[in-house]
């Protein structure tokens, strides 16, 4: 059985994908880029972009039953290179005693020029 979820992410319908998806104990979130809700605005710098997008991300996986601690890999997304370090500190300080497999890759460029970083996420729920 799988369960699909979605953020309001404006691309999800657009683009014909879900937010997270749930099949059995596994719990997949797709990249998912620092789009704040109405009336917040969007963090100018890598560290608070990637905070934003765990939190995006997290939520997900808490709607289809999963917690921080159940993470097993994540993705990392950055447009620029020297962004490395406030993205991985951001990322240590959500899942530091966790410690998921992780990969960060820097890409050319994201979707939208103001975006620094985009995340993916998979869970094992256990």
């Amino acid at each position: 059985m799988r369960t699909r979820i979605g953020s309001g992410s404006p691309y999800e319908p657009r683009y014909g994908f879900s937010r997270a998806i749930r099949i059995g104990q596994r719990v997949l979130v797709a990249g998912t880029a620092p789009i704040p809700p109405p009336g917040r605005p969007l963090p100018d710098d890598a560290y608070g972009q990637t905070h934003l997008c765990l939190e995006i991300a997290l939520a997900a996986l808490s709607e289809l039953g999963a917690s921080v601690g159940d993470v097993v890999r994540t993705r990392m997304y950055l447009v620029d290179g020297s962004d490395a370090d406030e993205v991985g500190r951001a990322h240590g300080e959500v899942f530091g005693s966790v410690r998921p497999v992780a990969t960060m890759v820097v890409v050319k460029e994201l979707l939208d020029p103001a975006w620094r970083v985009e995340v993916e996420i998979e869970a094992e729920i256990h």
